[in-house]
């Protein structure tokens, strides 16, 4: 198997249908999540609805450097979204989400595995492989968030 597929997959397992490393994903969240749950606050922490969309923002960003454009993305707005106030605007989202989340690994899968060692934009953000991983990891990283403050609502009700 390429590199480029293997890696594809480990980021499909954490946004769309693993359950390996975190016995769930993105997908398996969010996807049945009431939208009154999703935009709850909890104490100072980010909204599941937050989170979801700052991975989101993430991965539209780094789509569109795979696709040969810029770089846009920028960390100080990776907060920075209108509120959801709706079931559908929710239902929306997580379909685009669930979409560009698949293009994503479309994308690294087309890759050569000599494009992976390539530097990623600029030399100070290091090369394509270390990105992926990187929104890989990153992605994990709010997905045990998510988790955490899912409890805690459901134990708030």
């Amino acid at each position: 198997m390429k590199s480029t597929t293997e890696i594809a997959n480990r980021f499909r397992e954490v946004i769309l249908n693993g359950t390996w490393i975190a016995n769930t994903n993105f997908k398996d969240q969010l996807e049945n999540l009431d939208w009154k749950i999703a935009v709850s606050p909890i104490q100072n922490l980010n909204t599941i609805a937050i989170l979801a969309q700052h991975i989101h923002y993430y991965i539209n960003g780094i789509n569109q450097v795979f696709k040969g454009g810029t770089l846009d993305i920028k960390d100080k707005f990776s907060f920075d979204f209108p509120p959801i106030h709706s079931q559908e605007q929710w239902d929306n989202f997580l379909t685009k989400f669930w979409h560009d989340a698949e293009e994503f690994a479309l994308l690294v899968e087309q890759m050569s595995d000599q494009k992976l060692n390539e530097g990623f934009v600029d030399a100070k953000y290091g090369t394509y492989k270390r990105n992926i991983e990187a929104m890989i990891e990153h992605s994990y990283y709010h997905l045990g968030q998510i988790v955490l403050i899912k409890k805690q609502l459901n134990n708030s009700i």
